[in-house]
C-alpha cells in the first residue's frame, strides 16, 4: 500500500489492519460482512446444543444420530437443486433475505410445535435433519455473496478478516449457548436464533445497498441493462465468463449438480471438499477411540474411579476443544492473511494436508492418545482458519452462477458425502472386522496423498482461470 493511501485511510481501515491490508474505502462494508458472519455463526452455534438434546433425549437417540449424515445428504440431494432454482429467478440479495428469512421463519414454526406434547416427542428427528442443512446452505450462500461483491485481488485481501468474524461468531455461539440455556431453558433458544439470523438478513441488505449504490456511481450500466437475477451482478454489466454473455444472449442455466459435473475445475474442488471431510471426519473417530480407550485403561489400573469416566472423558474434550479454538482464533487474526499474501495458493493450499500427512504418519508410527491430541489440534485449528479462508478464495474467479449453485453443491451435499464415506469406512473397519486407529490413520495416510494430488491440480486451473479473469490482479 502506497504512502497516499495510508494517509486516506479511515482510523476503522486501519484498526482492521491488524488482520489483513484494508484499503481505503473498504472498511465499512468489509467491517458490515464480518459483522454478518459473526451473526450468523453465533446463530447457528447456540442451537447446536437444542439439536443435541432433543435427540440424544429420543429413545435409541445416539444411534438415530448416527444414520442422520446419510439422512441429510439425501434431503442435500432436493434441497440444492430447490436453491438453484430459485437463485435463477431472484436478484442475489432478494435470494439471500429471502432463505434466511424463512430460515428464521423455521425456528418460530419449531419453537411453536415444542408446545405441542404429542409433537414435541418425535421433534428431535426433523430438527436434527433441518439443522443439518440449515448450517451449512446459510454458510455457503454468504461466502457466494461475499465472492460475488469483491474481485478477485480483494477477496485475497479482505476474505481472511471475514473469516475472523467467521471463527469467533462459532466460539461466541457456544458460550451464548451455555448461558442461555441456563437462563431461558432450551427452546427460546431457537427464538433468540431467529432474531440473530433476521439480524443477518438486515445487515446483507445494508451491504447490498452500499455495494450497488458504489457500483454505479464508478460504472453506470447501460440504460437498457435489465436486472437479470442472481447470476450477474444486478449493477455491473453482464460478466463475460458467463455461458453466452459474449454475444448478448441470455445465459443458459444449469443445475447446481449439473455445474458440477461440467466443468473439471469444480470437480476437482468437489473431490479436494470429499478428500479433507473424509480424513477429519475419520481423525474425529480416531480421536473419540482413543479417548474413550485411555480413559477405560484408567479405570482398569485404577487410577480412575468407574463412576469418574464420563466427568474425564468429557474433562479431556474440554482442553481439546479450548486448544483447538484459541489456535484457530489466533491463527485466522493473525497468521491466515499474511500466509496468502506471502506464498499465495502454490504455498497456502497445501499447509493443511501436509499438516494431516503428519498427523497420519505419526498415528501410524505411535496410535497413541498424546501423539493425536497434538496433531488434531493442529489439524482443525488449521482447517477451521487458513483451510476455510482458502477454500471460499476457490470460488474468486468463478463466474456468478458457480458461486450461488455450484458452491451450494460443493459445500453441502459434497461435505456431506465425507462424512458419509467416513462412516461408512468406520463401520466395515471397526464395526464388522475390527481394525484398531492404527489402521485407520493408514487410511487417512492414502486419502492426504490422494488429496495433495487433487491440490496439485486445482491450484493449476486456479492460476489459469485467474489469468482469463478481467477483474483478477495479482495480491
Amino acid at each position: 500500500m502506497t504512502a497516499s493511501e495510508t494517509q486516506r485511510q479511515s482510523l476503522l481501515e486501519r484498526a482492521l489492519g491488524v488482520v489483513t491490508r484494508v484499503q481505503p474505502g473498504e472498511g465499512v462494508t468489509a467491517l458490515l460482512l464480518t459483522v454478518d458472519v459473526f451473526l450468523l455463526m453465533t446463530a447457528y452455534s447456540a442451537i447446536k446444543p437444542v439439536r443435541e438434546g432433543l435427540i440424544l433425549a429420543m429413545k435409541s437417540g445416539a444411534e438415530y444420530k448416527s444414520y442422520m449424515g446419510a439422512a441429510i445428504a439425501v434431503a442435500l440431494l432436493f434441497a440444492v437443486p430447490a436453491y438453484s432454482r430459485f437463485a435463477d429467478r431472484l436478484p442475489r440479495n432478494r435470494l439471500i433475505i429471502g432463505v434466511t428469512l424463512f430460515f428464521a421463519a423455521n425456528l418460530v414454526a419449531f419453537w411453536l410445535a415444542s408446545a405441542v406434547p404429542s409433537v414435541r416427542q418425535h421433534l428431535g428427528l426433523v430438527f436434527y435433519l433441518w439443522l443439518g442443512i440449515f448450517n451449512m446452505m446459510v454458510v455457503a450462500q454468504f461466502w457466494a455473496f461475499a465472492n460475488d461483491l469483491y474481485r478477485e485481488e480483494q477477496g485475497k485481501r479482505l476474505f481472511p478478516l471475514l473469516g475472523v468474524g467467521q471463527t469467533v461468531g462459532a466460539v461466541a455461539g457456544s458460550g451464548l449457548a451455555a448461558l442461555l440455556l441456563q437462563v431461558l431453558g432450551v427452546f427460546p433458544m431457537l427464538l433468540a436464533s431467529a432474531a440473530l439470523l433476521t439480524l443477518t438478513a438486515l445487515l446483507t441488505q445494508i451491504v447490498h445497498a452500499r455495494e450497488s449504490s458504489s457500483a454505479r456511481r464508478e460504472k453506470p450500466a447501460p440504460p437498457d441493462a435489465q436486472e437479470s437475477g442472481s447470476a450477474q451482478r444486478e449493477t455491473a454489466p453482464s460478466d463475460p465468463r458467463e455461458p453466452g454473455s459474449s454475444q448478448g444472449a441470455a445465459p443458459k442455466r444449469e443445475g447446481a449438480f449439473a455445474l458440477v459435473a461440467g466443468d473439471p475445475y469444480l470437480r476437482y474442488v468437489a473431490l479436494f471438499t470429499v478428500a479433507f471431510t473424509f480424513v477429519n471426519t475419520n481423525g474425529e473417530y480416531m480421536i473419540g477411540k482413543l479417548v474413550t480407550e485411555a480413559a477405560r485403561g484408567l479405570v482398569e489400573r485404577g487410577e480412575l474411579p468407574a463412576a469418574e469416566f464420563e466427568r474425564w472423558v468429557s474433562a479431556t474434550y474440554s482442553r481439546f476443544y479450548l486448544y483447538v479454538n484459541v489456535a484457530t482464533v489466533a491463527l485466522q487474526a493473525l497468521v491466515v492473511s499474511r500466509l496468502v499474501r506471502v506464498g499465495g495458493m502454490r504455498v497456502a493450499f497445501f499447509v493443511l494436508p501436509s499438516i494431516a500427512l503428519l498427523d497420519a504418519l505419526g498415528v501410524s508410527a505411535l496410535p497413541v492418545l498424546g501423539v493425536l491430541f497434538i496433531g488434531k489440534v493442529a489439524e482443525n485449528a488449521t482447517d477451521y482458519s487458513l483451510n476455510n479462508t482458502l477454500r471460499n478464495m476457490l470460488w474468486l474467479p468463478t463466474t456468478s452462477e458457480m458461486k450461488y449453485k455450484a458452491k451450494q453443491a460443493i459445500d453441502t451435499f459434497f461435505v456431506r458425502m465425507g462424512d458419509v464415506s467416513s462412516a461408512l469406512i468406520v463401520y466395515v473397519g471397526a464395526g464388522i472386522l475390527g481394525h484398531g486407529v492404527r489402521t485407520f490413520a493408514l487410511v487417512n495416510l492414502v486419502l492426504v496423498l490422494g488429496w495433495l494430488a487433487v491440490a496439485r491440480r486445482i491450484v493449476k486451473a486456479y492460476e489459469a482461470l485467474s489469468a482469463r479473469d478481467p477483474d483478477a490482479s495479482s495480491s
